[in-house]
């Protein structure tokens, strides 16, 4: 399959490291010019760096913006006024006692995973609804069906994730916008090792910290591995392309089969 996305321009959030910046690298290879954001400056123009690397003649422009503010998110719709494809990919998640997280850190989720996207998308959607063609993703997670006892503060944003995602294609009925949600299995970045490593034995090699830790934390998963950024990616540009003209209002999982449903 032969995507192509020349002509078009995307804005992947949270695009330094991990998923988003694979994404980016997809979103990229397959000719899309792609807005790079983070909050640092230093950390945009490295990414986009290694960016131009992986992919030569990558076509990328730097979105220097804490889309978590009101002005970030208004900063980056002027960065890149007529983005075709926007990719909600930023997000925070951690371990902690359900009973112990305050009412700040409930907020701060919801503000960070939930409420950053529907800002994004409010900007945004006019514009492609306009222009009659536009791409809309969320990137959500397992855990927004199968919510970890220990994350259940970010289990609830990525579940709240799907809720937005159904109702914004249903405001984006017949426009010739599509949205839809990602939901992203156990993946392979380096605040997941940092997270794992937090649950296992920090003094075991990484290999054999990952099998355990798949062992007795995510024994639902089929791969019984970590999911790679790329293989996140891949679905993405997939539902970015012309392919995908008929998906719109789906949570597709890339799980590695982790959620048990026989169900998208």
């Amino acid at each position: 399959m032969q995507i192509d996305l020349k002509g078009r321009t995307a804005l992947v959030t949270g695009s330094t490291q991990g998923i988003g910046a694979a994404i980016a690298a997809g979103l990229a290879r397959s000719g899309a010019r792609v807005g790079i954001n983070g909050r640092s400056k230093e950390r945009v123009e490295a990414s986009i760096q290694r960016l131009a690397e992986e992919v030569p003649g990558a076509q990328t422009v730097p979105v220097v913006a804490d889309v978590t503010t009101e002005e970030g998110a208004q900063h980056a719709a002027e960065v890149l006024p007529e983005a075709d494809i926007l990719i909600n990919n930023l997000g925070i998640f951690g371990s902690k006692d359900p009973l112990e997280i305050s009412d700040a850190e409930w907020r701060h989720y919801f503000e960070v995973n939930v409420l950053s996207a529907v800002r994004l998308t409010r900007l945004f959607l006019p514009g492609m609804t306009e222009r009659g063609w536009g791409r809309i993703q969320y990137i959500a997670s397992d855990s927004a069906i199968v919510v970890p006892a220990e994350m259940i503060h970010y289990g609830m944003s990525k579940t709240a994730l799907l809720s937005v995602s159904r109702g914004f294609a249903k405001q984006a009925a017949g426009s010739g916008v599509t949205v839809n949600s990602v939901i992203a299995g156990p993946t392979h970045t380096g605040g997941v090792e940092d997270f794992v490593y937090e649950l296992i034995d920090r003094d075991l090699p990484w290999e054999e910290a990952q099998r355990r830790f798949m062992r007795e934390y995510r024994p639902q998963s089929l791969l019984q591995r970590l999911i790679e950024p790329e293989e996140i990616a891949n679905m993405t540009v997939y539902l970015s392309s012309e392919f995908a003209s008929a998906t719109t209002g789906g949570a597709l999982r890339v799980d590695g089969g982790y959620t048990d449903s026989i169900l998208p």
